[in-house]
């Protein structure tokens, strides 16, 4: 396996569980004081929060997005060979990493069973029930929003780093949402995050691997293609 992406995988994980180890103490006092916020704060949070679902992302306005970042980058190449070659190639990035994360967070939605907030009068902050996430209510760790936004923006933070502090904000205030409305304590919104960009980090070490949009920098880290300075390229070979 490479390195750096056997090291970034280790980061990912060692980061992912110190952060969900950190914060389950505080899970249900945050969750509550979340939950207790003004209403208007909890409105705002009500309607932007499923903008962090994976049918948005792949049938609704986040492929409107995707689309429009498609077509831009194809504008960007010369050829008819390479505008059809970079949009199938972006398409089918973001199709993975997307779907990677889904397939990882249901999964251990599944196996996990952790009851929601809705459910922390009866059975507190930190119960599981294996195997039972079935049952939406025992659906809350990983955060499937959280999974699903840190899978988009990680995806559009790999194609253009100089903006990737206007993605992580965006992925922060989906996963914020998930406490404030009730759906997820902070431990879950952190893990279905982190799931999210360990999937875009992972896609593009494979498509670097096939020299597909990304090329392996010295150090073995996947860059945009003709990126020197962090920023998208537009050639594509």
């Amino acid at each position: 396996m490479n390195r750096p992406l056997a090291t970034s995988s280790l980061w990912l994980l060692v980061a992912a569980s110190l952060l969900v180890a950190a914060l389950l103490p505080f899970d249900g006092t945050i969750s509550q004081w979340a939950q207790g916020l003004p209403g208007g704060v909890v409105t705002f949070n009500e309607r932007i929060t499923d903008f962090g679902t994976f049918s948005w992302m792949i049938y609704g306005s986040g492929s409107i997005v995707i689309i429009a970042y498609i077509l831009n980058r194809m504008a960007r190449t010369d050829t008819w060979s390479s505008k059809t070659k970079t949009a199938w190639r972006l398409a089918l990035y973001f199709l993975v990493t997307i779907g990677s994360a889904s397939a990882v967070v249901h999964l251990a939605k599944l196996v996990i069973g952790r009851a929601r907030p809705e459910l922390f009068a009866e059975h507190g902050p930190h119960s599981i029930s294996f195997f039972a996430g079935h049952d939406w209510v025992f659906q809350s760790f990983p955060s499937g929003h959280s999974a699903a936004v840190g899978s988009f923006f990680g995806a559009f933070s790999m194609l253009a780093p100089r903006l990737r502090i206007l993605f992580v904000l965006g992925a922060l205030a989906i996963g914020i949402s998930r406490v404030v409305v009730g759906a997820h304590y902070p431990s879950d919104v952190a893990a279905g995050l982190l799931v999210g960009l360990w999937t875009a980090v992972m896609t593009a070490f494979l498509f670097a691997g096939k020299n597909w949009l990304f090329r392996l920098d010295d150090k073995g880290w996947p860059r945009p293609k003709s990126s020197t300075s962090g920023g998208v390229g537009s050639k594509e070979p």
